[in-house]
């Protein structure tokens, strides 16, 4: 088995409508975890064929949630799925030196994070996730809507980034989507 290499934004986005129709009836997981893959994969790199940005809470697991394994998917995750210079670099290395083509900024309904920056006036480290969340929700108090605004400003943040827009010619295309914790489905209509 050799690595595949560049998958256009339109396949990947197939594939993960195509493995997240998998996992809303699966249960287990469907990915390739095999000590093949990971020997495959330790000696010939990665070749993941899309970026996913979403919440590190921990009933988002994207490998899962599109039916993926080793080497699949470049995920990084942050409370809240927020943007700043660490996630614009590394999706911008998963871009050029990874040749993916497809950054989905994955939120998720009930998400803590949202609620922190709807209903709580947190300080420490956690203010600085909050500050951007509320920039992206303003005054919305509904949580599914809050956290629709929470990805639209990451997808924008993304799109605007000089690095990443420049990649446009390439094909790249960013997406926005929301999974439903109860039910598992991903709308990728955001």
């Amino acid at each position: 088995m050799k690595l595949e290499y560049t998958v256009s934004a339109d396949e990947a986005l197939d594939r993960l409508r195509l493995g997240n129709e998998k996992y809303l009836n699966a249960a287990t997981s469907k990915g390739d975890i095999s000590p093949k893959m990971r020997a495959m994969t330790c000696e010939q790199g990665q070749k993941p064929y899309a970026v996913i940005v979403t919440c590190s809470d921990s009933r988002v697991i994207p490998e899962n949630i599109f039916s993926a394994g080793i080497g699949d998917l470049f995920v990084i995750r942050v409370a809240g799925n927020v943007m700043d210079d660490h996630q614009l670099g590394s999706i911008e290395y998963a871009a050029e030196h990874l040749g993916i083509r497809l950054i989905v900024v994955l939120g998720h309904d009930h998400c803590g994070a949202v609620d922190a920056a709807i209903n709580h006036d947190p300080d420490g480290y956690i203010k600085y996730i909050t500050d951007e969340i509320k920039l992206a929700i303003g005054d919305e108090q509904d949580d599914y809507k809050a956290c629709c605004l929470n990805v639209r400003r990451s997808v924008d943040v993304i799109e605007s980034s000089f690095e990443i827009h420049r990649e446009e010619e390439h094909g790249l295309k960013v997406v926005g989507a929301m999974y439903t914790l109860a039910d598992g489905k991903v709308d990728f209509g955001i």
